[in-house]
């Protein structure tokens, strides 16, 4: 728990704990932001770094994948290092390699040393990602865990929205280096507050035994790095390196498997995975985050090709998304430490499988709306889901697993963000008749984009339904089974 300060009884008052949480959430608020924002600011800088480094946008987009690349592949052993080392160790570590590569991104005079600058961020970024959660769970009482997951949801949401237009205006006042150094004062903060408020001490320091396992970090790092390029690369198109990559990562898969079972302290307890709640948990987030995907990959095409919009409108009518998810998260946190976990996980899943449906009707005759009523009840539903999945894993799971456990439920989310966005973007061209033209040329025509609208968000759809079932099948199990809190 956090460290209060005691009066002369010995005693820790409640005003005074509650400052601490309060400073301590801030901390991890920050940390959430940061993250996030190093994922979407980069993005909108593309352009101007074709046209500084003279580079293609093949070379250039390195710079977005890198980073997610350093996530995806270190964010669980970045958790397992946490439980064995402290979590407050890292996590300042964490932010300070965060902020120290930001200086170096800002200052890169080759784009090479900017992609590797990146990755180091990247790397960061997992160390924050992996271990708010963890530090949630361990700082705030069970009955206002719903509540703490909610305001990080909602933190992750406002730097997704505030990172294109926070970078469009650094580049256009102070050109494309600001939008990295822009993290440094943002990250010099955090580390100020998180080295205040989180506990020199925690739950899991008498889990820092054992030696750290190499060889199933280096597997999963290299199994992980060969999905995520399988997804990336070609850009929806499967090719024979493709198919490869994915050959690998079914090797690897197994491979990490066998190397898990013959180590003493592995990476990862596959004994966890037989708990049909975190198995569920885990394989419902990377499903909603696939289905989720679809709404920022096919979206645009559909509001530009299929309603007509222009550049400046379609810009406006997506805030509304992340915007409704904003504020949405905050609720989402009330209603489930009010209502429980597992029913506004079923509530929320139901609520994300109405939007999807909704938006797979494409009724182009009802303009703005038929976009932006389906996508307020979908986003809604997703930080519903989010908050309640969120708070029912970290709240059920022993104190020295929290790191590892909470790495696996970025990591589910992530790879899910990174089969939508080649999944879904695929079944649109394929159903938009585009694969041969190419989905963002003017070709597409009005009637091809609502169908690949349709088809798309019919698998959505599905997808959610499924998840669906999942929540309720985990439901049931939960309530025979009380959870184990350490």
């Amino acid at each position: 728990m956090v460290v209060a300060a005691r009066n002369h009884d010995g005693l820790i008052s409640a005003p005074q704990q509650n400052q601490s949480v309060g400073w301590a959430l801030a901390s991890l608020s920050l940390a959430t932001l940061l993250s996030s924002l190093g994922t979407s600011i980069a993005s909108v800088g593309l352009p101007s770094l074709m046209q500084a480094f003279g580079a293609s946008f093949q070379a250039v987009q390195w710079v977005v994948l890198a980073y997610l690349l350093a996530i995806t592949t270190l964010i669980v052993s970045a958790g397992r290092l946490a439980d064995m080392f402290g979590r407050r160790l890292l996590l300042l570590g964490g932010i300070a390699l965060f902020t120290s590569a930001s200086v170096l991104c800002g200052l890169a005079p080759t784009l090479w040393l900017l992609i590797a600058a990146r990755a180091v961020q990247g790397l960061g970024a997992a160390l924050m990602m992996a271990l708010t959660l963890a530090f949630v769970a361990e700082t705030v009482s069970k009955e206002r865990t719903g509540s703490a997951m909610g305001l990080l949801g909602a933190m992750s949401a406002i730097g997704t929205t505030l990172g294109p237009s926070l970078g469009g205006l650094l580049i256009a006042g102070l050109g494309w280096r600001a939008i990295f150094l822009v993290n440094v004062p943002l990250g010099l903060l955090t580390f100020a507050l998180a080295w205040r408020a989180l506990p020199a001490h925690s739950k899991s320091a008498q889990a820092a035994q054992g030696e750290f396992d190499a060889t199933g970090t280096v597997l999963l790092a290299l199994t992980l790095a060969a999905y995520a390029l399988a997804m990336t690369l070609g850009r929806g198109n499967f090719g024979a390196l493709n198919i490869g990559l994915l050959a690998a990562t079914a090797a690897g898969i197994g491979l990490f498997v066998i190397a898990q079972r013959s180590v003493k302290n592995p990476l990862v307890q596959l004994a966890s995975f037989r708990d049909p709640r975190l198995s569920a948990s885990l394989a419902m987030s990377l499903i909603v985050a696939t289905v989720m995907m679809a709404t920022l990959v096919v979206a645009p095409f559909y509001l530009s090709r299929g309603l007509g919009l222009d550049a400046a409108m379609v810009g406006v009518v997506l805030s509304t998304g992340p915007l409704v998810s904003t504020l949405s998260a905050l609720l989402a946190g009330r209603l489930t430490d009010r209502l429980g976990a597992h029913r506004m996980m079923v509530a929320g899943l139901f609520s994300l499988a109405i939007g999807t449906f909704l938006l797979s009707l494409a009724m182009t005759r009802l303009g703005i709306a038929s976009y932006v009523v389906p996508i307020t009840v979908t986003c809604f539903g997703y930080a519903l889901f989010q908050t309640s999945n969120n708070a029912a894993v970290m709240t059920g799971i022993a104190a020295g697993e929290r790191g590892v456990i909470s790495g696996l439920l970025n990591l589910s989310r992530n790879l899910g963000l990174i089969t939508g966005a080649s999944l879904m973007g695929a079944i649109f061209a394929v159903a938009s008749a585009g694969a041969r033209q190419g989905i963002g040329q003017q070709l597409l025509s009005s009637e091809a984009a609502a169908r690949g609208m349709q088809v798309t968000f019919q698998t959505a759809t599905a997808l959610a339904l499924v998840a669906l079932v999942l929540a309720l099948l985990s439901a049931r199990v939960a309530g025979r089974v009380e959870p184990t809190v350490s």
